[in-house]
């Protein structure tokens, strides 16, 4: 039998798969997942009907144009129906955004650390990924990332609030970098998070798409709005960044249970709107306990908080899932930990205030 394998891309060599957060061993110490940045939540008032309901004519095709929905965000965002495209979750439309922007010989800018999705599918599409590191508050360095863009920039992602550290950038920043952006530059700005923000000087990304053809907005309803498990995200651009979306998508790759249930979702906003509120006084306890126990944590705006722990991270890791929650660690840099139940920020908060007094 030949040894030789089929011919792939030189592109895919030693690109890391995406580690999702671990979840917590069935029978295991683990009691709490505070490791994936999900809602703990159950779905909102309405889903489930609408799943249901939808899940009895799953031997049929979605509506590959999701119609309904695009119409509801197009009430709710007051934008066209032609600068909406929907897709396999946010990160699923940052791979068509790079797949219809950016190849070989292309640049794509980035802060790091940010999302982990973003080297991999700036790989995956051939084109070369320039990393700006974070300022020494773990914001993104706009000014570095402006000085960073060459000939070569087909696509600059601005996470914002950034993933995993939390910190967000504000109005009079983020429009000092797009007035240095050259038109034929496509920005990105990734706003899964938006929902958490409190700070009234963090600019919602549609009022920069408005007046500027070269801004994307992403969003999505895995986060504030518990969909997670059904990946559907979508974006808010011009209409030829949308039109590019809607041709690189998956054909049918947004289920019609998916659709449905995003609908439901944004018709439950009361409930919604008490839920994250819940989970941003839930944020905020958890941050003002850690600051009182000594650490340093940077002011976050989404729905978990970042500690640096550089050596130590492993270590602290494994303490937390000893002491029975998951948390998300980044070897040697540090961990990202979901706001989750009370009860599970309280195990967090109990072995943030042990490890920290470790010698």
């Amino acid at each position: 039998m030949s040894e030789t394998s089929p011919k792939l891309r030189a592109e895919l060599e030693g690109i890391p798969t995406y580690k999702p957060g671990r979840p917590a061993a069935a029978g295991g110490p683990v009691a709490y997942k505070l490791s994936s940045n999900e809602n703990p939540y159950p779905p909102l008032p309405g889903v489930m009907e609408a799943v249901a309901s939808a899940a009895s004519s799953f031997n049929r095709y979605p509506d590959m144009a999701c119609t309904s929905l695009m119409e509801e965000l197009a009430e709710r965002f007051a934008v066209p129906v032609s600068h909406l495209a929907t897709g396999t979750g946010s990160v699923g439309v940052a791979q068509q955004l790079l797949q219809a922007t950016s190849g070989p010989g292309d640049e794509v800018i980035y802060a790091w650390r940010s999302f982990e999705a973003y080297p991999i599918i700036t790989r995956i599409s051939g084109a070369t990924a320039v990393q700006v590191p974070l300022t020494p508050g773990d914001v993104h360095d706009l000014d570095a990332m402006a000085e960073a863009i060459t000939e070569r920039t087909r696509l600059i992602f601005v996470c914002n609030p950034n993933n995993p550290t939390g910190t967000a950038v504000r109005r009079a920043e983020l429009t000092r970098f797009l007035d240095r952006v050259p038109r034929d530059v496509l920005v990105v700005i990734d706003e899964a998070y938006r929902e958490f923000i409190r700070d009234p000087e963090v600019p919602d990304g549609v009022e920069f798409y408005r007046d500027r053809p070269n801004v994307c907005v992403l969003r999505t309803f895995s986060k504030a709005y518990g969909l997670a498990g059904l990946r559907i995200g979508f974006a808010i651009a011009h209409e030829p960044v949308a039109a590019a979306l809607r041709k690189t998508a998956v054909p049918f790759g947004v289920s019609q249970v998916a659709q449905d249930a995003a609908i439901a979702s944004l018709r439950a906003e009361d409930e919604l709107i008490g839920r994250v509120g819940s989970l941003v006084c839930e944020r905020n306890r958890v941050m003002e306990a850690l600051r009182a126990q000594g650490w340093e944590v940077p002011e976050s705006q989404a729905n978990f908080v970042w500690l640096r722990l550089g050596e130590r991270t492993t270590a602290f890791a494994q303490a937390c899932e000893q002491a029975g929650v998951v948390v998300r660690p980044f070897p040697g840099e540090g961990v990202r930990v979901t706001v989750g139940e009370a009860e599970a920020n309280d195990i967090f908060l109990k072995v943030t205030g042990a490890f920290h007094r470790e010698p």
